[in-house]
Order: structure tokens, then C-alpha cells, then sequence
């Protein structure tokens, strides 16, 4: 053969070869999806986000970022356009950040509840169904009672049960001093107060979900329950491209539709610690 020609040939197989490997590295690149998602301690320390995630991903082939952190610091964060999806437990908040224009819409997805957890041998006597009165009680006793503090849904929670206890003026804050001498904050996530209450036998208001998931119980156990004032809503929202065009807003909405969808509230039904079911959707039923 004639050695031009042979070259020829050989630096076209290797162009061939160059382009078909751009090809693959471009059209994985592109399947290479990533959305950031502001949520909440509780989804996170739950496990919820360990099982669900998965699922999403391979429906949609879309790598989701989590950012867990207090509601309120959720909030603040897609607020910044530092988040692509929201998905927090604090309806008020929610519904305000969409009339203010950083969301088109806040969809239901789930729901929990708050428990009170506390010493088992309840010094106080607060069991029972009642939360107000327990709190009450854990107030006039100075018990013990560690608050998160850190502006999340469930600290948001605790102080609208707290201004029912009659401790303030009506429609006013209540004053920590009003919550007894035990009351602290710890300005930490649902965990880190477990294991402050566990470690002081102390009194917290927890998400059911991140009690079920928590180790460290100690000495710690489910006071009062059943309360329907401990009913906690879960919502997710897309992040407005309006305010922020550089937002992956369709990568969010694709989550959105899926844990809304059957696929996503059945895999949200099937988590399960110890056989109990962490979180109830409810989004078919919105």
C-alpha cells in the first residue's frame, strides 16, 4: 500500500476514534445532571433522603445535593438563590415564600408529627395526650428542657405551642424566662438535642421521624403523642427561575413531579425503622 495513503488512513481512524470517545464524554457529561436541594434536619437525620434519593435518581437519572439545615435557614438559603428545590416542614413560612414570589407553588408532599420526648421516669408527670399541659408542667417544675433554637420548622413548632400555654400575653412571644430556669437552647439539629436531652434527662420536642431513627435514647421515651396541635406538614417547592434564570428549575420541577407522583409517595410510604413507618404522604390526596 502506498505509505502516504496508509497514514492517511490511519490518522483518519484516529479522528474516528477521537470524535466517537467527545461523543461518549459529552453525552455522559450531559446525562450528568445535578439539582441542590435546601431541606430540613429531619429529612436528613431520618434516613428519609438515604432511601428516597436513589429511587428519584434512577427514575430521572438526576444527582440530587442535599442541604440540611434548620427550616428557616432552608428558607433563607433558596432565598439567595443558592438552592434549585426547597423542601421544608413549616407551612406559614412556606406559604409566605411563595406569595413573595420565590416560588409559583407549594405542593404537599408528607406528614409526621411531633412527639415529646423526655426522661422515663416523667419527674414532671407530663405524659398524657395534652401537649399544652405538659408544657405547662415542664414550665411551673423549671424542669429541664432543651429547645433547638435555630429557626427551624420544628423550633417554629415549639414556640406557637409554647404562646398557648398562657405563660405570655396573647399573640406575644413567650420570654425563655417564662419557660422555667431549665429551659436552654441549644441553637443545634434534631440529633445533636436527642443526645443533649439524653445525656441531662431533659424534656424536646421532636420530629417522630428522627425520634424513630436515634440511637442514643438512654434513659429518653415518647411522653406525649397523639395531640392533633402535633400534626407537622411537610412541603416542596421549585426555587423561582424567574428571580434566579441560572437555577437548574426543570432538574427541580422533574423532582417535584416525581415525589408527588404515586412512584414517589409509595417510596416515601415504604420507609420503615424497625417495621414502623416514618412519613405518611399525602400529596394524591391534596
Amino acid at each position: 500500500m502506498n505509505p502516504f495513503l496508509k497514514q492517511h488512513r490511519a490518522s483518519a481512524g484516529i479522528r474516528a476514534s477521537l470524535a466517537v470517545a467527545v461523543f461518549f464524554v459529552a453525552a455522559g457529561a450531559a446525562r450528568a445532571e445535578t439539582i441542590t436541594m435546601a431541606s430540613t434536619t429531619s429529612t436528613e437525620q431520618s434516613g428519609l433522603f438515604s432511601h428516597l434519593l436513589p429511587a428519584f435518581k434512577k427514575a430521572s437519572d438526576i444527582d440530587v445535593k442535599v442541604v440540611a439545615v434548620g427550616t428557616g435557614q432552608a428558607i433563607d438559603m433558596a432565598k439567595r438563590g443558592d438552592a434549585d428545590v426547597l423542601f421544608v416542614h413549616d407551612t406559614a413560612a412556606e406559604e409566605k415564600f411563595v406569595a413573595e414570589g420565590f416560588s409559583a407553588r407549594r405542593y404537599p408532599v408528607m406528614y409526621n408529627d411531633f412527639v415529646l420526648v423526655g426522661p422515663q421516669a416523667d419527674p414532671v408527670a407530663a405524659k398524657g395526650g395534652d401537649i399544652v399541659a405538659a408544657l405547662k408542667k415542664i414550665a411551673a417544675a423549671n424542669a429541664p428542657f432543651v429547645s433547638r433554637g435555630d429557626k427551624s420548622g420544628t423550633d417554629a413548632a415549639e414556640r406557637r405551642l409554647w404562646t398557648q400555654t398562657g405563660v405570655a400575653e396573647a399573640g406575644q412571644p413567650v420570654p425563655n424566662e417564662r419557660k422555667g430556669t431549665g429551659y436552654k437552647e441549644c441553637g443545634c439539629g434534631m440529633g445533636p438535642a436527642l443526645n443533649i436531652a439524653a445525656s441531662s434527662g431533659a424534656y424536646v420536642l421532636a420530629d417522630r421521624g428522627t425520634w424513630l431513627s436515634f440511637k442514643n435514647r438512654a434513659g429518653l421515651a415518647v411522653l406525649v403523642e397523639g395531640d392533633k396541635r402535633l400534626f407537622n406538614q411537610y412541603g416542596v417547592m421549585v426555587v423561582s427561575p424567574a428571580k434566579f434564570p441560572s437555577l437548574n428549575s426543570q432538574g427541580a420541577q422533574k423532582f417535584v413531579d416525581w415525589v408527588i407522583s404515586p412512584a414517589g409517595q409509595q417510596t416515601i410510604a415504604a420507609y420503615k425503622i424497625g417495621g414502623e413507618q416514618l412519613f405518611f404522604p399525602n400529596a394524591l390526596s391534596n
